[in-house]
């Protein structure tokens, strides 16, 4: 994988859209607590379609975190889920099917553990999982999963993306 000037473009706008749509679900409450529901989440979809989109959903979640007013161990915890699964959605990009699970299962493991420990929050820990992940399922598994069928169907989407 070469870092060529597309390569980073592309995971600059990515990174900037991820941004901008968290911005947005901030504004209206959505993106954080026990029950989260990022519309950028939706992006973890696009390392399917190329890998420049896992450094962008990577940096993208660390500046929108911190611009949102996270403690840091949300930052760093909370970014790393999303890059954990923006890799495991690269890995199974031939299984359409299977390509929402990496980020939903990451951030339904990982985000609870920023909940108790880093907020204080006082649910149990399973219940977390619960909210967390149907968040996750409608940012990635229904709103990501709309994504890639409109990408998919986009004939400009090869040129663009890889």
């Amino acid at each position: 994988m070469k870092l060529t000037a597309k390569y980073i473009a592309t995971s600059g706008v990515v990174a900037a859209l991820y941004v901008v749509l968290t911005m947005i679900s901030t504004a209206f409450g959505l993106s954080s607590g026990a029950i989260q529901v990022r519309i950028s989440e939706a992006l973890c979809i696009l390392p399917a379609f190329t890998p420049a989109a896992i450094p962008g959903l990577f940096v993208g979640c660390i500046i929108s975190n911190y611009l949102s007013g996270c403690v840091v161990w949300d930052v760093i915890f909370g970014s790393l889920a999303t890059l954990i699964g923006a890799v495991g959605t690269y890995l199974l990009r031939k299984h359409r099917v299977a390509l929402c699970i990496p980020p939903i299962v990451s951030n339904m493991i990982i985000v609870p553990l920023v909940l108790i420990y880093a907020y204080h929050v006082q649910d149990a820990y399973w219940f977390l999982i619960l909210t967390v992940g149907a968040g996750e399922v409608i940012s990635v598994g229904i709103l990501g999963q709309l994504l890639y069928s409109g990408l998919s169907k986009a004939k400009v989407t090869s040129s663009l993306l890889n």
